[in-house]
């Protein structure tokens, strides 16, 4: 009985220290992604400039983030957002395979020594500094370090107490496979493919295998088995993000499985030369075994065994991308092929295309991806202007009732469209804005608020400008010339007031003024204020009745509206 309970706290102590290792990565990859969250972008769009630096790139990114998960979720979500091509996209999904097997090489040299000694006073200091408003995001980084040794530590010692090498049931588990049998192999490869999948990190499961081989219990190719199976496991996560993403981040997730994939497939092929090549580099004997030398001998040899995992991940991921990374382009051409673009129908553009029903694994790209949105919102809206002032035109012909009647109605499903993705990217916001964000972000979430918010006033302009339109069409009579010659030069002014805004929204703010939006502004209010001066004289002239004075002044009025809106969308945008 006493045997049994002492055996349920050891395999609870266990599934404990794996929670605090997955915990304490996921909180330090977080920290480190909020504190280079507004400049990862700009970080990843310079360093991929050609397929090394886009390699080497993934490489630094992951091993600071201590998890290719999270580099690849981002690289999917950026090539969703438009941020990456392809291309870079793939570039940088080979070096996070290389930058991950850091977490190997940790994992076996804090198997040598007692890690947990340096883990309390790390507490200390994250606890101090999360209190502190201003370096908050850094006491989460050491917050997040110290609970994944703390994990470590407490996973090595618990591996040590279960005393696996003793353990004749497990021993005799162990063995009852054939080591030399190929269908063994695969079989261990499925299972470490479904243990990663299952619990979302291949951290621990290689944590796991470590313990198993270090203690004797798991011979080295079966451990090696399940490395492999890792790397297919830990696929499944960017693919799982990417499938309510659009066509470019499934490519992109769907190359990291075939990048995987393919280096399974040839290490299969020299499975064990390949193995025995890599014990040689690290001086571990598959020969020996515990009968044909000493036992101080023998636990010596096996003590090397988690260096040999950790030498196998590297070798494994570095010789795959030195062989892949000549053939990007090709790579790009088979995802392209094998996932092919949604054909897109009339109500294409309809619908939100940069984000989606999840929010991706760190709020920083979530705010990055709906800027991006709200960058197409804007361009949606100066399309939607775009047939008001083909419906002007069309209040000019005699014969153009049905075709007006169709633009109008075009024009009152962009107006509900507007508001549907007001709402949606709001609701969106809202989403991000629950997690724990640094000011800058919650900064830059409000202004995006507020420019979604004097965005969708514009469409309700533009709605405003063809319903005072459908009425002057309604009353059967017509501009003047002169009339319709002023409305088309308001109009313009405005339409550029919209480009303007739209390149201030689409680019770096910093290469605008707001000042330029404000001056096309200025005119727009001194050409009103002369067409409401000259409507008065012309109707008192009596050039043209009252009734389309009313309707003429309404449209100019409108204009002026909207390029009120104008001004405040960009000044959200330069957070003024």
């Amino acid at each position: 009985m006493e045997s049994t309970q002492s055996y349920l706290m050891i395999v609870l102590k266990m599934l404990g220290s794996l929670a605090l290792l997955m915990y304490g990565m996921k909180t330090m990859s977080d920290a480190l992604q909020k504190l280079a969250g507004p400049q990862l972008r700009h970080v990843l769009g310079a360093m991929t400039t050609n397929r090394i630096t886009g390699m080497l790139t993934g490489v630094f990114v992951t091993a600071a983030v201590q998890s290719s998960t999270a580099t690849t979720v981002m690289t999917v979500s950026f090539v969703s957002a438009g941020l990456l091509t392809l291309a870079q996209a793939i570039s940088v999904i080979m070096g996070a395979n290389i930058g991950t097997t850091l977490t190997a090489w940790i994992m076996s040299t804090f198997t040598s020594f007692n890690v947990t000694d340096f883990v309390y006073p790390a507490f200390f200091i994250a606890i101090i500094l999360i209190y502190n408003k201003k370096r908050r995001t850094v006491g989460d980084f050491i917050y997040g370090l110290a609970f994944m040794l703390l994990g470590l530590g407490t996973l090595r010692q618990t591996g040590i107490d279960m005393r696996l090498g003793e353990n004749e049931a497990l021993l005799n588990f162990f063995t009852s496979f054939d080591p030399h049998s190929f269908t063994t192999t695969l079989l261990f490869l499925l299972i470490g493919g479904i243990l990663t999948m299952c619990v979302q990190s291949s951290a621990a499961v290689m944590a796991i295998t470590m313990i198993l081989c270090s203690s004797g219990v798991l011979p080295i190719y079966q451990g090696i088995a399940l490395v492999l199976g890792e790397n297919i496991g830990t696929t499944v996560t960017s693919n799982i993000v990417a499938l309510s993403a659009g066509t470019q981040a499934r490519r992109a997730a769907f190359a990291h499985l075939f990048f995987n994939f393919f280096g399974v497939c040839w290490v299969l092929v020299l499975f064990r030369p390949f193995i025995d090549m890599v014990c040689g580099l690290v001086g571990f004997d598959v020969t020996m075994t515990k009968e044909s030398v000493s036992q101080a001998a023998f636990l010596g040899n096996v003590a090397k065994l988690s260096f040999v995992l950790a030498a196998f991940h590297t070798c494994f991921n570095l010789l795959n991308t030195g062989v892949l990374i000549w053939f990007i382009p090709q790579i790009e051409k088979l995802v392209c092929r094998v996932i092919k673009s949604k054909k897109e129908d009339a109500d294409e553009d309809t619908r939100l295309r940069y984000i989606h029903g999840g929010l991706m694994k760190t709020p920083e790209i979530s705010v990055l991806q709906a800027q991006k949105e709200i960058a197409l919102f804007a361009e949606r809206i100066q399309r939607m202007y775009g047939m008001d002032r083909d419906l002007l035109e069309l209040t000019a012909k005699d014969d153009a009732k049905d075709d007006f009647k169709k633009l109008f109605d075009r024009i009152e499903k962009y107006e509900g469209i507007s508001d549907n993705m007001e709402i949606e990217i709001a609701r969106y916001l809202e989403q991000v804005s629950d997690a724990h964000l640094s000011d800058d972000t919650k900064a830059k979430i409000r202004q995006m608020m507020r420019q979604i918010s004097e965005i969708e006033s514009i469409g309700d302009a533009c709605y405003n400008l063809a319903r005072t339109m459908s009425r002057q069409q309604s009353s059967g009579k017509k501009f003047t010339e002169h009339q319709y010659e002023e409305l088309r030069n308001m109009m313009q002014l405005t339409d550029n007031a919209l480009t303007q805004m739209n390149n201030v929204m689409k680019g770096r703010r910093e290469d605008f003024r707001i000042s330029d939006t404000i001056r096309i502004e200025e005119e727009i209010n001194t050409l009103r204020g002369r067409l409401k001066a000259e409507n008065i004289q012309s109707v008192n002239d009596h050039h043209y009745d009252y009734a389309m004075g009313t309707i003429y002044i309404d449209l100019i009025n409108e204009c002026e509206k909207l390029g009120d809106y104008v001004v405040n969308v960009v000044e959200a945008r330069f957070g003024v």
